[in-house]
């Protein structure tokens, strides 16, 4: 009794396989294999040991050399190994292949290692609606085929099963197909509660600013000390650890900012080398708060020895989101760790600047920074408006400051200060061109409560 007590405590031992081509630089593709170890050991296993390779190409069947796929045998033989863990998404041949060879021992690749750490933090009905839909989506093309559906077939424990790996292997591609529909649909309603929020928020002209950031850069840790110095509605915000994919549903909270704005602060998941398109694809409605954001704030982990590669990644991905042209603030995070240290400045973003998470050193001068980026400009205009268009001028007393209103032959003449998006629509009626006006200090708060705008 005993020994199965241990056995089924025993973390999981693995082996790590890394294939480098020709066409990989050498820095990126070394850091990428050593985010893999933490991935595999955030995932809950032991890694034991590591083969590389280099090649020109992946071998068409079984993805790393005949040599290199003998001595992986001996290496499971000798160390006891249960897993076998590939540094890159494999084909549904290679896997077939590789589980063949290498029984007893499980085939994962590092997408499933991704997915199966997204099992485990997401918490939210959205957040588990999304990694479901990923997994299926990376598992339907993989059932053909004996050796393959053999292997995805266990219904047992371990690492590459949570989530809907445990319940849903064993149903047909058509049973797949539906529930990737039903899933689809559930999260299309989300995206709608999403367009609602977001469209609320334009309306009393309240900012998002959207946190993006490679995987422990310190996006929560610099959320949470901005909530709890500026925040105005709900100050919870889960604690930030040092672990890859600490954060994974998207928490939104109130905050106040110097200028007496009231806006919203989004954080959510972080990016990573390599992430899986699935998932890029499943969490569309997540990530749309960054491409409807007035600002991304681009967190970076200032201490990581490749930062710079951390950096080109979050960029090709918010490229993929068509968001570049919104402003950006690079926050260069974890200062305290290496103090002194010039980082120069980000030519992809508007503006730097420098922060310590975790003592506050600076996070008072990137909240000013955030008040300019955001601004809402607020004009003086003349407008002589058509009697025909009462409406709009009913707007401008609900909406704006009239400081004079004459009726006159062609028109109602105002002078009034109005936001920059009514000054928009006001142009064709402009007497002169309109002139900026900076907002009162404080300005009026705007009660708008989208404490969390998740589906719980």
């Amino acid at each position: 009794m005993h020994e199965i007590q241990e056995q089924a405590n025993r973390r999981e031992r693995a082996v790590l396989v890394g294939l480098k081509l020709a066409r990989d630089e050498e820095e990126i593709w070394a850091m990428a294999f050593e985010e893999l170890q933490g991935l595999v050991e955030t995932a809950g296993a032991e890694v034991v040991t590591h083969v590389t390779q280099n090649r020109q190409l992946p071998d068409s069947s079984t993805y790393v050399g005949r040599g290199k796929l003998e001595e992986l045998k001996a290496i499971i033989e000798e160390l006891d190994i249960d897993l076998v863990v590939f540094d890159s998404e494999l084909s549904p041949k290679h896997v077939r292949n590789l589980e063949n060879a290498l029984r007893p021992c499980r085939v994962l690749d590092r997408t499933q290692i991704i997915l199966d750490i997204f099992a485990m933090r997401a918490n939210t009905r959205e957040g588990k609606l999304q990694v479901e839909l990923a997994q299926l989506n990376y598992l339907l093309p993989r059932l053909a085929g004996s050796g393959l559906g053999a292997g995805l077939s266990r219904l047992g424990g371990g690492i590459g099963t949570r989530g809907p790996g445990e319940t849903k292997l064993e149903t047909d591609r058509r049973h797949i197909r539906g529930r990737l529909l039903e899933l689809t649909r559930h999260l299309e309603e989300v995206r709608k509660h999403r367009h609602l929020h977001r469209r609320s928020r334009k309306k009393h002209e309240v900012p998002v600013i959207a946190f993006v950031g490679y995987t422990n850069a310190g996006k929560s840790t610099l959320m949470r000390a901005i909530v709890e110095r500026y925040g105005t509605g709900s100050k919870e915000v889960s604690e930030g650890r040092d672990r890859l994919f600490d954060t994974l549903d998207t928490t939104t909270r109130q905050v106040r900012l110097p200028d007496g704005k009231t806006s919203i602060f989004s954080d959510t998941v972080g990016f990573i080398q390599q992430l899986p398109h699935a998932l890029v694809r499943a969490f569309r409605s997540t990530l749309e708060e960054t491409a409807e954001a007035d600002l991304i704030v681009h967190v970076v982990d200032a201490s990581h020895p490749n930062f710079d590669v951390q950096m080109d990644t979050v960029y090709h991905v918010l490229q993929e989101l068509q968001v570049l042209d919104r402003p950006i603030l690079t926050v260069f995070n974890k200062i305290d760790r290496v103090p002194g240290t010039w980082f120069g400045n980000d030519p992809n973003s508007t503006a730097t600047i420098r922060v310590s998470a975790l003592n506050g050193d600076g996070v008072a001068d990137m909240m000013e920074k955030v008040d300019d980026l955001v601004g809402v400009r607020s004009l003086i205009i003349k407008a002589v408006v058509p009697y025909q268009e009462s409406a709009l001028v009913a707007r401008l007393h609900r909406e704006a400051r009239v400081f004079e209103e004459e009726h006159r032959e062609s028109g109602t003449y105002l002078r009034a200060e109005v936001p920059q998006r009514l000054a928009d629509e006001l142009r064709p009626y402009l007497e002169e061109e309109a002139r900026e006006q900076k907002p009162p200090k404080p300005a009026q708060k705007i009660v708008f409560d989208v404490t969390d705008s998740t589906l719980q």
